[in-house]
């Protein structure tokens, strides 16, 4: 009978306990959270792809001429300027035959002039009717073969100079030279010959895919007036190396192509970054970081504070009567340690941040906390 009367009481005080002038949810108290006030702000928009570096201009070296290669006067894998000669080619030959052209516009040259001479002597003669009218046309005709002969022996002579200039293969562009492919004493028959090759790496550019995907995130967004791009697309490009290293120099945006590549998905985009002191090699795989877009009027929340529910993310916001309302959301890209909302949250909506944890139901009473003497000082 005692024990029956002690399970009572104590049901009854169990009972109060749980009664309405507990002041919470089932009358437990209000959970104690944290809230901040959503201001719209600017913020910077980065992108960020993994591209590769190529030279700015990949030059293949081949001679002009047949002959057979005396010298080779680089060092391989080392700086070229653009001009220097790199190979020799035996010019023997080729001073003969412009020796032989030079020989050739003299003669050619004499027997214009005796043409000349015999035309202005029988024009008169013709005029007295001293000769024949096919003697003055064989002159006149004489003056005008002599007069092309010398035009082919002057080409004939500028191509045996011509000749004799490449003999002397010179550096098409200023960069690295690359392994010589012949060497000294090697036959080399004209262009068909690959001799070495030319890198210009000062600028250097980097080769990277922007997905079909995010061109057409970009578009939507530009479009939604969530995302302002630089005028002209002219994106601040800084290169990351792959120890993490953030590269000194940045650069810009040189090309950008419209095709959709039907294997990859993406299409090709390149950067011009300098790159004087050569610490960029082509064939390096970077990060990509470009810089200079804006978000106008972007929402932010820290990444605790949105949650997910069987509808989606959600945040609770405090209402006017200081309850947890459950707001769904649609978020956009991290800015740091927040989430962009894109939408769900307008200015002076009351997020709250912490203690979501302690939030039993939603539209559960809650009590805000004061923030801590070190955080109002701040």
């Amino acid at each position: 009978m005692r024990f029956k009367q002690f399970f009572v009481a104590s049901l009854a005080l169990l009972l109060a306990a749980c009664g309405p002038s507990g002041g919470g949810h089932g009358g437990f108290p209000p959970a104690q959270v944290s809230v901040m006030t959503v201001e719209p702000k600017s913020l910077p928009a980065v992108f960020e792809y993994t591209g590769q570096t190529l030279g700015s201009r990949e030059v293949e070296v081949r001679a002009r001429v047949t002959g057979i290669l005396l010298n080779r006067n680089f060092v391989e894998g080392g700086p070229v300027t653009k001009g220097q000669s790199l190979f020799t080619i035996d010019p023997a030959p080729f001073a003969a035959v412009a020796v032989r052209a030079e020989a050739d516009v003299a003669a050619a040259d004499a027997r214009l002039a005796q043409a000349k001479k015999n035309a202005v002597r029988l024009k008169p003669l013709y005029a007295e009717n001293a000769v024949s009218q096919k003697e003055f046309d064989d002159s006149t005709s004489a003056e005008a073969i002599a007069d092309a002969d010398l035009k082919s022996a002057r080409a004939r002579l500028t191509e045996a100079q011509l000749n004799m200039q490449y003999t002397r293969v010179e550096a098409p562009a200023t960069g690295i030279a690359g392994r010589a492919q012949r060497s000294e004493g090697s036959l080399v028959s004209g262009p068909d010959v690959l001799l070495t090759s030319v890198t210009q790496i000062d600028p250097i550019w980097v080769s990277f895919g922007v997905s079909d995907n995010d061109q057409l995130k970009l578009n939507s967004e530009t479009a939604a007036g969530r995302l302002e791009l630089p005028k002209g697309g002219k994106f601040e490009v800084s290169v990351k190396l792959a120890d993490g290293t953030v590269y000194a120099q940045t650069g810009k945006l040189n090309f950008s192509d419209v095709r959709v590549s039907g294997a990859t998905g993406t299409s090709e985009t390149r950067a011009e970054i300098p790159n004087p002191k050569g610490v960029l090699r082509p064939g390096q795989f970077v990060r990509i970081t470009l810089s200079g877009a804006t978000r106008p009027n972007a929402i932010t929340v820290p990444q605790r504070a949105v949650l997910e529910g069987p509808q989606g993310k959600f945040v609770y916001v405090l209402s006017a009567e200081s309850k947890a309302e459950p707001r769904p959301v649609q978020v956009g890209d991290w800015a740091g340690e927040d989430w962009i909302i894109n939408v769900g949250l307008k200015a002076g909506d009351k997020v709250i941040v912490d203690g979501v944890a302690r939030i039993f139901a939603p539209n559960s009473p809650v009590q805000v906390a004061e923030p801590k003497k070190e955080e109002a000082k701040k």
